[in-house]
C-alpha cells in the first residue's frame, strides 16, 4: 500500500494507526442494529420524497443494511474499520453514506454520539482520490472537534493516500501556513481561524468539491453564520454540500437554503430527547452547598470518572481550585484555555491521568470521550438545547452513564422549563450522608413552587451566561 506522497505504508503502520484513533475516534457503535428497509435497489431520483408539512428540504426514509460494505464502501476502507472494531454502521450512516457517495447534498440529523463524523468522511475519503489541492472542506464549531475529526481522517485517509490538516485558533499559523502549502486534500477548520488564512491569501479554496458543516446548529449558536457565509464566497458553487446537525432549527432550515439546493433530508430514529441508557436525577440544593455535595458525590463513587459543567469560565476555575484543594485530580475546559492547554487536558482525562474534567458549554461539543461515568451539572444549563448536549457525554454507544443537576431554589424554575421543553422529568433524589440543612418538606415546597411558575409562563426564553 502506498502512503501519502509516495511514502510507504506497512498493514503494520496502519494498525498502529487505528489503535492510537480509538483515543479520538467518534463513538461508534460495533453491534447495533438498525431496522430499516434495503436501498439497495434505491436509485438516487427515487430517494428524495416532500416533507412539506416539516420543511421544504426532502425527507428520506430508509432501511438498513447490516454491513459497511453493502452501503458501496471499498474494501479498503471496510478493511481499516475492521481494524477497529466497526463492522456494524449506525443508523445515521446507513442512511448517509450511499447518498454521499452519489455526490447529494445532504442535510443529516442525528443524536450526539451517533457516528456523524464517519458518515460524511467515508465517502468523502472514497470519492476523492490523492491530488494534493484542497478539495474537501470541513468546517467545525469548536478546536476540540476539528482535531477529533483530523485524528479521524488521517487514519482513514491512509487508505486512498490523502493528507488531512487542521487549522484552529491557539495554535501557530506559521505552522499551519507551511502545512497547507505542503498539500493538503481535506481540510478541517474552525472559521474564525480559515477567515484568517483567506484574508492572509494562505488558502486556496478554488478546488473544493466537498463542504461539510458538522455541529451546524451549535455554530449557528456561537454567532459563526457570518463567518460562515465569508468562508462559502470563496469556495465554488458547484459542489456537494453536507450539513450534520444534532438539532434542527428555523436557523438550520435557512442555512440548508443557502447552501445545499437540493438537498435530502435524513435524520436517525429519536426514541427519546436522552438516551434510553442514561439515568437522569436532580438534586436539590442550597446554592453555597454545591460544592460540598460535589465533593461528597466524588468520594461516594472514588473510581468513576466525573465531567462538571459550569455556565462561566471562572466559575470553572473556582470549581477546580476546590476539588484540587481536597486532593482530587482535576482539570478544566474553556475558552481561556490555550488549546496546547486544552490538548492536553483532554488527553490526561481520556487517558485516565484524572478523574475530574471541569468545562464550560462552549467545549461540550468537543468533548468525545466514550468511558465518563457521571456528568454533573454543577449549574443548571440555560437551555433545554444546553442540557442535552451536556448529559450527551454520557451513556455513548451503548453504555451506561447519569446525568446529575445540582439545583438551588434560584434555578427551579429554569430546570422545570428545561424539562417541559425536553419532554422528560427528572428523578428527585436525596444524597445518602448528606443535607443542606432544609426538611424534605421545605425541598418538596420549593420545586412544586417553581413548576407551578413554570408551567404559567406562556414563553421560556432564558438567557445564556458568559461562556
Amino acid at each position: 500500500m502506498t502512503g501519502p506522497r509516495g511514502s510507504s505504508f506497512s498493514a503494520s503502520q496502519f494498525k498502529d494507526d487505528c489503535r492510537k484513533l480509538t483515543q479520538h475516534s467518534p463513538n461508534q457503535s460495533v453491534s447495533s442494529e438498525i431496522s430499516a428497509e434495503s436501498i439497495s435497489a434505491r436509485t438516487p431520483a427515487s430517494l428524495q420524497q416532500e416533507n412539506k408539512s416539516r420543511s421544504s428540504v426532502p425527507k428520506v426514509r430508509f432501511m438498513s443494511s447490516n454491513s459497511f460494505s453493502k452501503l458501496g464502501l471499498s474494501g479498503q476502507l471496510v478493511d481499516a474499520l475492521e481494524g477497529l472494531g466497526i463492522t456494524t454502521p449506525t443508523e445515521i450512516q446507513t442512511k448517509t453514506v450511499p447518498l454521499a457517495l452519489a455526490g447529494r447534498n445532504i442535510v443529516a440529523s442525528a443524536e450526539t454520539g451517533s457516528g456523524k463524523t464517519l458518515a460524511f468522511l467515508l465517502p468523502i475519503i472514497q470519492r476523492l482520490g490523492a491530488r494534493g489541492v484542497t478539495r474537501a472542506l470541513v468546517l467545525a464549531p469548536t478546536r476540540e472537534l476539528a482535531i477529533q475529526i483530523e485524528a479521524t481522517a488521517k487514519v482513514y485517509g491512509r487508505t486512498a493516500a490523502l493528507r488531512t490538516v487542521a487549522v484552529v485558533g491557539g495554535e501557530s499559523l506559521p505552522r499551519q501556513i507551511k502545512a497547507l502549502r505542503a498539500g493538503v486534500d481535506i481540510l478541517v477548520a474552525t472559521p474564525g481561524r480559515l477567515n484568517d488564512l483567506i484574508e492572509r491569501g494562505s488558502v486556496d479554496l478554488r478546488h473544493v468539491e466537498v463542504l461539510v458543516l458538522d455541529e451546524a446548529d451549535r455554530m449557528v449558536d456561537m454567532g459563526f453564520l457570518p463567518q460562515v457565509r465569508k468562508i462559502i464566497r470563496h469556495v465554488p458553487a458547484k459542489r456537494q454540500s453536507m450539513l450534520l446537525t444534532a438539532t434542527l432549527s428555523r436557523e438550520i432550515e435557512q442555512l440548508t437554503r443557502e447552501l445545499a439546493t437540493n438537498a435530502v433530508r435524513v435524520e436517525a430514529t429519536r426514541t427519546s430527547n436522552t438516551v434510553a441508557t442514561l439515568t437522569q436525577k436532580a438534586f436539590a440544593v442550597l446554592a453555597h452547598a454545591k460544592t460540598p455535595m460535589l465533593l461528597a458525590l466524588l468520594r461516594q463513587h472514588s473510581d468513576e470518572t466525573f465531567l462538571v459543567f459550569t455556565q462561566t469560565r471562572r466559575g470553572a476555575d473556582r470549581v477546580a481550585r476546590i476539588l484540587t484543594a481536597n486532593k482530587h485530580e482535576v482539570v478544566t475546559l474553556h475558552s481561556d484555555r490555550s488549546q496546547s492547554q486544552r490538548n492536553t487536558a483532554l488527553s490526561n482525562f481520556k487517558a485516565g491521568r484524572v478523574r475530574v474534567l471541569v468545562a464550560t458549554d462552549v467545549a461540550a461539543r468537543g468533548i468525545d470521550v466514550d468511558d465518563i461515568s457521571f456528568v454533573v451539572n454543577y449549574e443548571v444549563p440555560a437551555t433545554a438545547e444546553d442540557y442535552i448536549h451536556r448529559v450527551g457525554r454520557t451513556a455513548r454507544a451503548g453504555r451506561d452513564g447519569a446525568a446529575l443537576t445540582l439545583v438551588s431554589p434560584e434555578e427551579e424554575a429554569t430546570l422545570a422549563a428545561i424539562e417541559r421543553i425536553a419532554g422528560i422529568r427528572l428523578e428527585r433524589s436525596k444524597l445518602s450522608g448528606f443535607s443542606d440543612g432544609r426538611s424534605e418538606e421545605q425541598i418538596k415546597l420549593t420545586s412544586e413552587i417553581a413548576r407551578l411558575r413554570s408551567s404559567s409562563s406562556r414563553s421560556y426564553r432564558a438567557t445564556r451566561a458568559s461562556r
